[in-house]
């Protein structure tokens, strides 16, 4: 016999403590969390387009020929605005991205190292990520990336 308390449904004989609950409650928890994601998205959304429809609205628009210019630090504009940038600047800022992302991946790993119960498959795992680590960087090694010249 099934008896039904608060929308959950608990089986009164044979199986002490089974809990069981209706689909239409789970899916109703599960919809009420995502709800106050999209409520909270939908609010954030909302001020940031109130706020600069204020910021249209209160600023002065007066423009002139000096403020349609091109302005650096200060300097005056010289020839195009076109410049050539070396390919290896992003290289390396890819590469510490890389590595600093990765490098992140590391904190958790040795609080997850410490747990009791997951010591050698974590170890194993992490090597294995390492290894991957490695193999990208002596990659970028034998391309000649990291060679500064």
């Amino acid at each position: 016999m099934v008896a039904v308390a608060d929308g959950r449904r608990v089986a009164e004989s044979g199986s002490e403590g089974t809990d069981v609950r209706e689909p239409t409650v789970v899916a109703a928890d599960y919809f009420q969390s995502y709800s106050v994601v999209g409520l909270l998205a939908v609010v954030g959304v909302l001020f940031v387009a109130v706020a600069f429809g204020a910021g249209r609205l209160l600023r002065p628009v007066v423009p002139t020929p000096e403020k349609l210019l091109t302005y650096e630090c200060g300097v005056d504009p010289v020839g195009e605005g076109w410049a050539h940038t070396q390919v290896r600047y992003y290289v390396y800022a890819f590469l510490y991205v890389i590595f600093a992302v990765d490098s992140i991946f590391l904190f958790p790993w040795a609080t997850v190292y410490a747990a009791p119960g997951y010591g050698a498959t974590t170890l194993v795992e992490m090597f294995i990520f390492l290894g991957f680590l490695a193999v990208g960087l002596l990659y970028a090694y034998k391309k000649g990336v990291l060679a500064w010249t």
